[in-house]
């Protein structure tokens, strides 16, 4: 399977994914711990993927989006953005929107709080 189908299928088997420096846990850059903490603080269950674990996968995602920048979301299977694009998804409630068109759970009362501690 090349980069190419292997990028494909994560982002059309996981409902929200990340593709990101470092994992969820341990964010290697600022602005991958951003949008990681954006999602999780909003209680979105997500795959991370860690773009610094395969120089392939790194190269491939930006291929694949045509965005030249880590990190990059997902949300069934369409490209987002990366964290200045979710950050203003976010405080403007487009974000809130997308996952419920998608029928992705998160926590609107986390969201809100973003929003009124950015206010």
């Amino acid at each position: 399977m090349s980069v190419q189908d292997t990028i494909r299928d994560t982002v059309t088997t996981n409902d929200v994914v990340l593709f990101m420096k470092g994992t969820k846990e341990m964010p290697q850059c600022g602005f991958s711990s951003r949008v990681a903490g954006v999602l999780t603080f909003m209680g979105v269950e997500y795959k991370d993927v860690n773009v610094l674990a395969d120089e392939q996968v790194r190269q491939g995602i930006k291929d694949f989006s045509d965005w030249p920048t880590i990190p990059q979301l997902y949300v069934k299977g369409e490209f987002v953005g990366g964290s200045d694009i979710v950050t203003e998804m976010t405080l403007s409630g487009e974000l809130d929107q997308l996952f419920e068109d998608k029928g992705v759970a998160y926590s609107k009362e986390a969201a809100d709080k973003i929003r009124e501690a950015n206010a």
